[in-house]
């Protein structure tokens, strides 16, 4: 019996500790997107962020969706990361409307 509840409290343990804060984050970027080649490029570069775990982009509602380890990195850190290919990312939430600007050129093609 005292084995059996050691057992359990240290699979309880194990677990707390490996918990993961995993959040997610709306930015809306400057430029907009306006291709798949702007969401390419997005995805290609945010993905080697230290934390990231998945990026959806969406060029009708001008929005990326990163979801990350808040343990391994921040909101402010993913923001910065934006600049370094290019972009300037504005923290945003999933309800805010976004109007896309017709008529500007891709940087991308």
């Amino acid at each position: 019996m005292k084995k059996s509840i050691f057992t359990l409290m240290l699979l309880l343990t194990a677990m707390a500790a490996s918990a993961k804060d995993i959040k997610t984050v709306v930015f809306t970027t400057t430029p907009q997107m306006h291709c798949e080649s702007c969401e390419n490029k997005i995805k290609g570069n945010l993905r080697f962020e230290k934390g990231v775990k998945q990026i959806e982009t969406n060029v009708e509602e001008q929005k990326v969706f990163v979801t990350y380890d808040a343990d391994k990195t921040t909101e402010e850190k993913l923001r910065k990361a934006f600049e370094t290919f290019g972009y300037k990312a504005e923290k945003t939430t999933k309800d805010v409307k976004v109007v896309a600007h017709e008529g500007e050129e891709c940087r991308n093609m």
